[in-house]
């Protein structure tokens, strides 16, 4: 008991010792038409020319198209905004896949990747909108070969999926690129891998299973991958971030951000790490985001749990492509732009 404490009291100095950073927040930077609105914000980006892109769940199997409601099939939908954050269109409207939002990046060609939990897939638009790849599987209630369904994955909780390649997900949480174009799908919820692929969707490899030992996982929940092609995990169950080379081979991990839920690495010469710290729906605890350099040492944090601005509730996404940072909430259905000093 006495450890325990004296445990507590010393992870409590530790975090004193972070330095706060100060920053600010747009309001209501997201303009949103009338009769439509942003739900729980699974995921936000954006891309070269500055237009943001966000993934939520709505909860709404309706949506609009000229005026006229049209059936969708799930409660989730992809909106994209200029750089001001005027709204400009829905994209993905009836998409199959769209079915719990999870996470949306966009690539080095202006590309738009949505990750969907409920759909277990990956899907890739061009700047255009319009479907350019799908990766995975949406789940079906009858196993289509005879039974109810695919057998568990071992270690996991839930099917690994139809197919020997590894090329179908179990609730998928995140994606990211190399400079090459391979693409790294962190298959989190139900797997608890990460799975490589060819910039064309040919699947490569894959690495993880559900454990604490370095190269296991406890719910992968975010992805980055670096100038060097390193890629990063955030291993939110086990309170670390776990760094790989591009093979899937450990490097290192880091650790004393909490939970970490959502990941971004900046571009330019001196690239940066930010980190959502995941704090839980019904908890006032954490909801900070550390900035870090790549070898996981800590130069600050801002923010806080709460429902204001500035402050943060659930950071499921985080975009720091530009001078701006971009942050979607689950908790707080918002996106906040952020200007970090």
């Amino acid at each position: 008991m006495k450890f325990t404490v004296l445990m507590a009291l010393f992870a409590a100095g530790l975090a004193a010792q972070v330095p706060d950073i100060s920053f600010d927040s747009v309001a209501n930077f997201v303009k949103m038409p009338e009769h439509i609105h942003l739900g729980e914000v699974a995921g936000v980006a954006t891309d070269s020319k500055g237009n943001v892109y966000v993934y939520t769940r709505t909860g709404s199997d309706n949506a609009t198209m000229g005026g006229s409601r049209i059936f969708t099939h799930g409660g989730s939908r992809l909106f994209e905004f200029d750089a001001t954050g005027k709204y400009v269109r829905e994209i993905g409207i009836g998409v199959y896949g769209f079915l719990v939002a999870q996470a949306v990046r966009v690539d080095a060609q202006d590309n738009i990747w949505v990750v969907d939990r409920g759909g277990s897939q990956v899907m890739k638009f061009d700047a255009g909108g319009r479907i350019a790849m799908v990766m995975g599987r949406k789940p079906e209630a009858i196993n289509p070969g005879g039974g109810r369904g695919p057998a568990p994955a071992a270690g996991g909780r839930g099917p690994v999926g139809v197919g020997v390649r590894g090329d179908n997900f179990n609730r998928p949480t995140d994606v990211a690129f190399d400079a090459a174009g391979n693409i790294f799908v962190a298959d989190g919820y139900g797997n608890s891998r990460v799975a490589k692929f060819t910039k064309d969707g040919v699947f490569v490899k894959s690495w993880g299973s559900r454990g604490t030992e370095n190269g296991q996982f406890d719910t992968p929940h975010s992805i980055a991958v670096d100038a060097q092609s390193n890629v990063y995990v955030a291993d939110m169950g086990n309170k670390r971030i776990q760094v790989f080379d591009n093979d899937g081979n450990f490097k290192s991990q880091i650790t004393g951000v909490g939970s970490p839920r959502a990941m971004c690495i900046s571009q330019g010469a001196h690239p940066l790490l930010y980190v959502s710290n995941s704090n839980a729906i019904d908890s006032d605890e954490g909801g900070e985001i550390y900035r870090m350099e790549l070898d996981g040492k800590i130069l600050g944090k801002f923010g806080q749990a709460g429902k204001q601005m500035k402050e943060f509730w659930t950071v499921n996404a985080i975009d720091c492509r530009s001078n701006a940072v971009y942050v979607g909430e689950i908790g707080n259905w918002r996106v906040q732009k952020l200007a970090v000093h």
